[in-house]
């Protein structure tokens, strides 16, 4: 077995592969960027080695950097993780001039299955069924319009080597096709240093669901179930879990067997990743092969009880598969959420900055449930602009989709994170979507489901109740500290009131308080509802966990005057807690009106101009490109909400901007 491996990736891959070594008794060696000098992944490994600046295309895709830290680490065998140089076969053939073993497949299958024209061309020869396509290198956005056309709007513009998302469009029409092509290239080349692109059909109402395969170098090779993945953002996964609601044993089986036989196909060892595209009616067409460990491989593991990291490295190192097809069983079922700084009130839009305060949901095996969170990051962290917005991946497992989902619910909740945008409260008001839990889920979704986009979950008057109870409970426990402080006037006693009206979500609940000890207390309704409510919180603490009516609840908690911020179920809501005169006055106050910026258009996420598509002057028509941002290795392109006139440039191409800068305002 090796001695010391290097792990050539950053971020929570890095972290969850030196877990791994460190249980097997193998050293490892993190590699690391100008901005990545305090990460958790140069904490966590035995040994780490500066290789550059901060952009990756300076640093982590640098095959001779690298191959330099190889060196001067004296590591025998690199797990090159997912991204950068994992799916590169330039890389692999590097290592094996080296004498140095690549955890990953052999640099052959990797050129034959990894370019996502090659697998197509080699699928469809070995009798996989494929989605019609373009599978020859297109010259420029006018060759792309022409196939386009001929294939058939909808396509898919998609780059050849990319990956997560990146250099992926759909176009509906010509104009779109034409956009699509330029901005695929230009992410694709910014992200993977090759801008190659290929046109497919795009299959409506598709279901994203992927095999996992396991193959080693004596021939052996296997499939561990599947993955449904088809809640996704602009392509990128954002939900997983394992197995999918929508398979039958007899497509599940069939997709195995394909997935298998493309693998052996090629040649293919270590772990892979064989993704189809679902119809309604179970018809399944090959995408495209991962040759690389995949994000979403915790699933996977929870629902096999297979360390794929493990089985990487056992067959790098030459030995045969453990376990044979008839060994996999699926064992209850896994969810994944995938935690991105990206701030779901601005469109998901990136957000960088420092962890605040992290504190993710305890990890826990039980025969009940699981709880899993693979992370990068830490308490007074920095999320960077030079990377992907990754914060962390939250995983449970329960014995049925049901506990799994509860126990997400729970997890996500749980989950405290201060400093930056993201997506927490979306991740939690998909868990509770009806068609989510039924299991209807396609990849549009998200389209779908929030095509104005995602402006809190609403909750219902169950829901709204229990926390009604629960804040007039908490604030009784408050008022009792602010009855004993000390100091107080000699002529004056604090009393604790018994009756309050709580308002939240525009909701108006008159209560009354009924408490025999300092650790529960009975809330009573207009209408005779009881709600007896128990809890350890006390003032000061963010994160409280009740029990409301015999049912759990979890709310993370922060003090606004006369009463809470409360976050719970992707709602973030406003609880003032009043008795009834003030409440009676507050009803009389009006609100305050947001400032009008309805004739600006304001940068929605930190980020750097690429350029500005108007001028001073110039007359726009809704829809048109005004501008586009890049951040987070995305180009994001602004358009005109509305007809109108551009009075106003106040930024040019290269400019750095902060959220709500002003880009530019209208007459």
């Amino acid at each position: 077995m090796f001695k010391k491996i290097l792990i050539a990736n950053r971020g929570e891959i890095a972290c969850r592969v030196i877990k791994t070594a460190r249980k097997m008794g193998i050293a490892t060696v993190a590699i690391y960027s100008d901005a990545d000098r305090n990460a958790l992944h140069v904490r966590m490994a035995d040994e780490a080695v500066h290789i550059g600046p901060a952009p990756a295309n300076q640093s982590y895709i640098v095959i001779d950097r690298v191959m330099q830290a190889i060196r001067d680490s004296g590591a025998e065998a690199v797990h090159p993780g997912y991204g950068f140089l994992s799916e590169n076969p330039k890389f692999a053939e590097a290592l094996e001039a080296a004498g140095v073993a690549f955890i990953g497949p052999p640099k052959g299958a990797i050129e034959a299955m990894g370019d996502k024209i090659t697998s197509k061309k080699i699928a469809q020869e070995a009798g996989v069924s494929t989605v019609p396509g373009h599978m020859g290198l297109i010259a420029d956005a006018e060759e792309a319009v022409r196939i386009a056309t001929e294939i058939g709007y909808p396509v898919m513009i998609k780059a050849s080597a990319g990956g997560g998302g990146k250099g992926m469009r759909i176009a509906w029409n010509d104009e779109e096709a034409r956009e699509g092509f330029q901005s695929s290239k230009n992410e694709a080349a910014s992200s993977v240093g090759d801008d190659r692109i290929f046109i497919e059909k795009f299959v409506t109402q598709p279901r994203h669901i992927e095999i996992q395969v396991l193959a080693d170098q004596q021939g052996n090779a296997i499939y561990l179930g599947e993955r449904e993945c088809s809640i996704q953002r602009r392509n990128q996964k954002v939900i997983e879990e394992a197995p999918s609601p929508f398979l039958d044993e007899e497509t599940r089986a069939a997709m195995g067997a394909q997935a298998v036989a493309l693998a052996q196909a090629v040649g293919y060892t270590s772990a892979g990743t064989v993704e189809f595209i679902v119809d309604g009616e179970r018809n399944f067409y090959f995408l495209e092969m991962n040759t690389r460990l995949q994000v979403e491989h915790p699933v996977t593991e929870l629902i096999t009880g297979v360390d794929l990291v493990e089985q990487m490295i056992r067959v790098a190192n030459g030995e045969p598969l453990s376990l044979a097809q008839a060994d996999v069983t699926l064992n209850g079922w896994a969810m994944e959420s995938r935690l991105y700084a990206e701030d779901p009130y601005r469109n998901f839009l990136p957000s960088i900055g420092r962890l605040s305060r992290y504190r993710p949901p305890e990890e826990v095996v039980r025969d009940t449930h699981v709880v899993r969170n693979d992370t990068g990051v830490y308490e007074g962290g920095e999320i960077s602009m030079y990377y992907d917005p990754m914060i962390a991946k939250l995983c449970t497992w329960g014995p049925s989709r049901p506990e799994a989902i509860e126990a997400m619910r729970v997890a996500l909740d749980s989950f405290e994170l201060e400093g930056i945008g993201h997506n927490l409260p979306f991740l939690s008001a998909v868990m509770d979507h009806p068609k989510f839990v039924a299991g209807e889920i396609t990849t549009a979704f998200i389209a779908e489901q929030y095509p104005d986009g995602f402006e809190g979950a609403t909750l219902d008057d169950t829901a709204l109740r229990r926390i009604a109870a629960a804040a007039a409970a908490m604030n009784r426990v408050a008022e009792i500290r602010r009855s004993r402080v000390s100091g107080r006037l000699g002529n004056h006693e604090r009393h604790v009131g018994t009756d309050w009206v709580i308002t939240l979500q525009g909701k108006r609940f008159a209560v009354g308080i009924e408490a025999a000890d300092p650790s529960g207390a009975t809330v009573r309704f207009d209408g005779g509802e009881a709600l007896r409510v128990a809890s350890d919180w006390v003032p000061g603490r963010t994160l409280a966990r009740l029990d409301v009516g015999g049912q759990p609840l979890v709310l993370k908690v922060g003090k606004i005057p006369g009463g809470f911020r409360m976050r719970s179920r992707g709602a973030d809501l406003k609880v003032h807690v009043r008795s009834p005169r003030q409440a009676e006055l507050a009803a009389l106050m009006p609100e305050k009106q947001p400032p009008d910026t309805s004739k600006m258009l304001l940068c929605p996420m930190p980020g750097l101009i690429v350029k500005i598509d108007v001028e001073e002057g110039q007359e726009v028509q809704e829809g048109q490109p005004l501008c586009t941002v890049e951040a987070m290795k995305m180009e994001n392109i602004l358009r005109a909400e509305r007809r109108g006139v551009v009075a106003r440039v106040n930024a040019a191409a290269g400019d750095s901007l902060a959220v709500d800068d002003v880009i530019m305002e209208f007459a």
